[in-house]
């Protein structure tokens, strides 16, 4: 595992249409992670909790990278908006540069990209994957029990042997911001 955590790959929503508790979220981990000095590296949307991680971060004075699959997606962020923005071919490219550029991820509240990224980001550290074989810890951030069920998924493939109680491991569970920045730290 890495020991000095300088930048976390986001994985959420780019939808607008949620509840604002949600958006609100983003934006704390956004002003959190600025205020530690703590990179982010993100899918370079504009809208949602994408946006407001963004946004937030920015505003507080922080280092924010955007990776965003050129001409594929009609909500990317304008350039100016962030630190860097990196265009790559395709989502393959996306997912494995955000890898690249991250000591660690936390999953905020999303859909099917935002499941999918989480789980291969963990299955990448739990297979050696990431450069230099480390294991990159991966911190799901719950709001209103969002991550339960996925956390109860994780539980019972631990009980029924799919996976062992050190690969379990690798998904952390956290319920605040400040324990989110803890677990990627731990």
């Amino acid at each position: 595992m890495v020991s000095v955590i300088q930048s976390v790959g986001v994985f959420c929503g780019s939808s607008s249409n949620v509840d604002g508790d949600y958006l609100a979220l983003a934006s704390e981990l956004g002003r959190a992670l600025a205020d530690q000095r703590i990179g982010i590296v993100y899918g370079g949307g504009d809208s949602g909790l994408m946006g407001a991680v963004a946004g937030a971060a920015m505003k507080a004075g922080g280092e924010v990278t955007g990776v965003l699959p050129a001409g594929l997606f009609t909500n990317g962020i304008d350039g100016e908006k962030i630190t860097n923005l990196e265009l790559v071919g395709d989502m393959h490219q996306r997912k494995f540069r955000m890898y690249e550029l991250a000591d660690a991820f936390i999953g905020l509240p999303g859909g099917l990209g935002t499941f999918e990224e989480v789980f291969e980001a963990a299955t990448w550290s739990q297979l050696g994957l990431h450069a230099g074989g480390r294991r990159k810890p991966v911190v799901l951030l719950d709001r209103n029990g969002y991550w339960k069920p996925v956390h109860d998924l994780l539980d019972r493939a631990t009980a029924d042997h799919f996976m062992g109680v050190d690969t379990r491991a690798l998904v952390r569970d956290a319920h605040s911001v400040a324990a989110a920045l803890a677990a990627v730290h731990a």
